[in-house]
């Protein structure tokens, strides 16, 4: 796939990767619900602004992952359960963001990995996801996880697992596996999580966006 970027989208970038903190959820094709936990991605922004000194905008935005619009955001945030799907169109204006300095965080809110997966050869063919070892930054950037990913959910009993894409060492992509961080980001009432568990949760949330806004 060849990489076409137009001068106006790196101008854009430039601009808004350096002054601007606004984050958004991704929005994809396939029938998945890229719209579950819709209080998540707030309720992680109000808990980085109060405990990491971050001035994120406090309105978070929905964008299409084709759309030019996803130049505007340095972070985005994409969940669901089920299917997803890029064309090519998707594809390349999300490779061209991920290689221009943008950010992907990807949370598994259970079912949704192997269609990701096979997504993201459309991206990135000659990339591969790969698990990040539990002494990586992204487990250290405000908080410390010397375990690594921190296990939120249970559902099959499996242990939770964090990969990553890279770009010239520098990690443009983070997908997080049996963890449902998302589920403990939400309003406590929706999940019932003990205070602990959603303590992690969004601490783990915090060293996402610390981690993708300063590298």
């Amino acid at each position: 796939m060849a990489i076409k970027i137009k001068l106006s989208v790196i101008l854009c970038l430039l601009t808004l990767f350096c002054f601007a903190q606004k984050v958004a959820v991704l929005k994809y094709q396939g029938g998945g619900d890229w719209y579950g936990n819709p209080t998540a991605l707030p309720n992680l922004v109000a808990f980085c602004n109060k405990n990491i000194d971050t001035k994120i905008n406090p309105k978070t935005e929905i964008v299409e992952v084709g759309s030019t619009d996803i130049f505007q955001y340095p972070f985005l945030h994409m969940t669901g359960h089920g299917n997803v799907f890029f064309n090519e169109t998707d594809a390349e204006n999300l490779s061209n963001y991920l290689i221009s300095g943008g950010f992907l965080h990807i949370d598994d809110n259970y079912g949704m990995q192997p269609y990701i997966v096979k997504e993201l050869k459309k991206v990135f063919p000659n990339k591969d996801l790969i698990e990040l070892p539990v002494n990586h930054p992204i487990f250290n950037s405000a908080y410390k996880f010397p375990k690594g990913l921190p296990k939120i959910h249970e559902h099959d009993g499996k242990r939770p697992q964090a990969f990553g894409l890279f770009n010239n060492d520098r990690l443009i992509l983070l997908f997080t596996f049996e963890s449902d961080l998302g589920d403990g980001w939400e309003d406590p009432q929706i999940h019932n999580d003990p205070v602990d568990v959603r303590e992690k949760a969004l601490q783990m949330g915090a060293n996402i966006i610390k981690y993708a806004f300063e590298n």
